[in-house]
């Protein structure tokens, strides 16, 4: 077997992009161009719908004429091809780079009916060709609102163009009494011209589309969709350009760190200690950390797996407060991960529900991953220099107040393990009842109750079955007094298995919980080259 360490010195962002880096627009990039394409699509169905109405109400009252079958013919059916072009953007199943595609299509439909209108509806003469013809307003308005390639802009644009000129030629056909050739070509130069000029969008985005490429490469990964965003930063959907394998990247941007460059340093130490901290984490319910660096423009980064699940905040809000054997059969994994970073003097400072992923691992169900080391502190060297770090910095208060331990409330300088132990009987509880420990009043009272009240059992705040061992271990993790606690994970764990308080709970039910409730989460496993789905997000 092959082993492989870690290196903790962060990965620097390339500076150029790889020659093997293509040129294709970004995902999110394609998305705004399908909305964009919708947009004309309105438009375009907007403004011959006028035309309709001008032929068949104005027209015939203000200047005399009768209506126009023909150009309301052809009016009608430009109308109900930009509606079902909508209609098909908004509910098709093709990818968003497919449909982006249409864009052309859309243009040369419109080149196509206005070309109609002035050579069919109507009998072409020198006098009504030497108009600018709506073609012209057509190709500048696809160039600028949905353009594609440059090459494909280009033949699109001519090929729309060349509309008229087909159209004086079927008029010829027709027998119809039309200008010549050379004066048709020459009537047509400013349509051609602007065909010409309408290349020119289209080069410009997809340059900045390839360097908006080179700015999302960070190391050897690639951002391809945001996920999410929080305080710290961003959460990105990322795919290495080597191996077949997704991944989460959190990403703070240096707007985010702070307004003063004091305040700036102190978020990137903490987002820089997460990293360091996650990675020397080795349980298997710590979530994994790839790779972590810096790029030049001053944004920090760390690489991490991607799970699918939720987490359990989503999890209770949606599905209601778990039985007890569950609660306890996730509590344990979270114990699992917690109680190494306690055994080697760290303190996470942030456990909520928010922060434990219950997710599915190849065949395993409700596997749970401790997310978001952000607030870790190595507590054992500076308790023994009496400097350790509190959660009171600069006037403001860091973590989670429904999940605060009292001593961090309050700003004892003595905080270690115990207060993670405070905030897992916090989680436990919420998965129980569905509720938090305190929740009377404003934010300030619920502070006060964690450090004076004395909490109700779970049992007595839920219908569903708690049993006595499991509310004693809840209350002994909620006890004011770190000392009257379990003094760290690893203490809770035992608790656990000792007193089977988890039985009950298999990896079968596990399966068929997730089958029935999370379906796309539960199906056959895709290989290595499909795209698995992603519901589950790490939280930024």
């Amino acid at each position: 077997m092959v082993h492989f360490k870690f290196d903790e010195r962060p990965t620097p962002a390339p500076k150029s992009n790889p020659s093997g880096a293509t040129s294709r627009m970004p995902d999110d990039v394609v998305i705004d161009q399908v909305h964009r394409l919708k947009l004309f699509g309105l438009i375009s169905s907007s403004m011959w719908s006028m035309g309709i109405v001008m032929d068949t109400i104005v027209f015939p009252r203000t200047i005399g004429h009768g209506i126009n079958r023909t150009a309301v013919i052809i009016e009608l059916l430009a109308v109900f091809l930009a509606l079902g072009l909508i209609g098909y953007l908004t509910v098709g199943t093709a990818t968003a780079r497919a449909k982006a595609g249409l864009g052309m299509w859309l243009m040369l439909l419109n080149a196509s009916a206005i070309a109609m209108l002035e050579t069919l509806a109507v009998d072409p003469t020198p006098e009504s060709l030497r108009h600018l013809s709506w073609i012209t307003v057509v190709i500048l308005l696809s160039s600028m609102i949905t353009p594609d390639s440059p090459r494909k802009m280009l033949g699109a644009s001519l090929v729309s163009a060349s509309m008229l000129p087909m159209g004086v030629w079927m008029a010829h056909l027709r027998g119809v009494d039309v200008p010549s050739v050379l004066d048709t070509l020459a009537m047509s130069i400013p349509t051609y011209a602007c065909a010409i000029a309408a290349v020119m969008p289209s080069v410009m985005l997809h340059h900045l589309s390839r360097r908006l490429r080179e700015a999302r490469d960070l190391g050897s990964y690639h951002l391809v969709e945001r996920l999410g965003q929080g305080g710290m930063g961003e959460v990105w959907r990322g795919q290495h350009r080597l191996l077949a394998r997704d991944a989460a990247i959190k990403l703070v941007r240096p707007e985010l760190l702070g307004s003063t460059p004091s305040e700036a340093q102190a978020q990137l130490r903490r987002f820089e200690r997460e990293a360091q901290a996650t990675a020397r984490l080795t349980s298997p319910h710590s979530i994994r950390l790839f790779d972590y660096g810096a790029t030049d423009e001053g944004s920090f980064y760390y690489v991490m797996e991607l799970l699918d699940g939720r987490d359990l905040e989503s999890l209770v809000t949606e599905f209601g407060p778990l039985p007890a054997e569950r609660a306890m059969f996730l509590l344990a994994q979270a114990c699992h991960s917690l109680g190494e970073a306690h055994a080697r003097g760290l303190v996470h400072r942030d456990v909520k529900p928010g922060n434990l992923f219950a997710c599915r691992m190849g065949n395993d169900y409700d596997f749970m991953k401790v997310l978001d080391f952000g607030l870790v502190q190595q507590q054992a060297n500076a308790v023994r220099s009496g400097n350790t770090e509190t959660l009171v910095t600069a006037e403001r208060l860091l973590g989670t107040p429904a999940y605060m331990a009292p001593e961090i409330i309050l700003g004892t300088a003595m905080v270690d393990q115990r207060a993670d132990v405070y905030a897992l009987g916090c989680v436990a509880y919420f998965l129980l009842t569905g509720k938090r420990v305190f929740e009377e009043g404003s934010q300030m009272q619920a502070l006060i109750d964690h450090v004076h009240a004395a909490p109700v059992a779970p049992s007595r705040r839920t219908r569903t079955s708690v049993p006595r061992a499991v509310d004693d271990l809840v209350l002994a993790c909620l006890q004011k007094d770190p000392d009257r606690r379990p003094q760290d994970a690893n203490e809770i764990l035992q608790e656990i298995k000792w007193g089977q308080l988890d039985r009950g709970w298999s990896s079968g039910r596990a399966q068929a919980w997730w089958q029935e409730h999370l379906p796309e989460l539960s199906g056959p496993l895709t290989s290595v080259n499909d795209t698995p789905l992603r519901a589950g997000l790490v939280r930024p």
